[in-house]
């Protein structure tokens, strides 16, 4: 997706505004970039809120990548020091090991500053959809232990409601009996239209295409695919999560703290 970029830089709180650059010189034409373009822009305005002596969580996926290379850069720099990040997944803590970013985990470090991480929707309340990646458990475990929670996102992401998007919600589920467990789903949900498909494994990373897809906890996951509005998030949470078989959802709700859009506008920045 390629976006024409006016040079503009928006937020909810106007005192944030103050001070920002602008992306070009005035009176510029506008600039056409990319949708991983928009990510990178969103990922590195994030990056600023990161101090020397913090704790953070790094994020996964392919936004996420963007502030884990630009925090990596930083300290390399010497403009950032004594940083200990906590990976969300296998993926992220190879990427932050080659950058020579310090790790440790939430044992040592069971609260975290701030954390850095995209997500594949955002509804107008900052709830969020995310694990598309597959990453969802270790992504909650490790964001919920955050003073502060950063979204980054490129405005694609942006919906009205969670489901909205038409593209999965995922659920990660034990590997016995996972067929049954997703008839379950589907049937929880079969008013807003649901479907519950076992997701696959594309061939990437070692696994054989077509078998199930597996999290890096050993797990499976289900994606549900909503027609229509299921309503209130906290219901649904609450009903997944008494399946006994269920380890975790993909609603974020009630988490953000801040989110940060990339769009045809510039760079939004919204508030909890």
């Amino acid at each position: 997706m390629a976006v024409a970029y006016p040079h503009f830089i928006g937020s909810d709180n106007p005192a944030m505004e103050a001070g920002l650059p602008s992306l070009s010189p005035p009176m510029s034409p506008p600039v056409i970039l990319t949708q991983d373009e928009l990510k990178k822009i969103a990922a590195y305005k994030a990056v600023e809120f990161v101090e020397s002596g913090m704790v953070i969580a790094l994020g996964t996926g392919s936004t996420a990548k963007h502030a884990v290379d630009r925090i990596g850069e930083l300290l390399h720099q010497g403009k950032l020091k004594n940083i200990i990040g906590i990976p969300t997944s296998k993926k992220t803590h190879e990427q932050a090991l080659s950058l020579d970013i310090p790790l440790s985990d939430l044992e040592s470090h069971p609260v975290v500053d701030l954390a850095i991480d995209g997500a594949d929707e955002v509804d107008p309340h900052l709830n969020l959809v995310k694990g598309r990646g597959g990453s969802l458990l270790r992504e909650k475990m490790i964001e919920g232990a955050c003073k502060k929670f950063i979204v980054i996102v490129d405005e694609s992401k942006l919906v009205k409601h969670i489901g909205g998007s038409g593209l999965a919600m995922p659920v990660e589920i034990v590997p016995f009996c996972w067929k049954f467990t997703a008839q379950r789903l589907q049937k929880l949900f079969e008013d807003s239209g649901c479907v519950a498909k076992l997701r696959r494994a594309t061939g990437c990373g070692g696994a054989d295409k077509g078998d199930p897809f597996v999290t890096d906890n050993g797990n499976y996951i289900v994606d549900l695919y909503f027609k229509k509005d299921f309503g209130d998030l906290k219901a649904a949470s609450d009903a997944i999560l008494r399946l006994p078989s269920v380890v975790e959802h993909g609603m974020f709700i009630d988490m953000a703290t801040t989110v940060i859009i990339a769009g045809e506008l510039g760079i939004k920045i919204k508030n909890k």
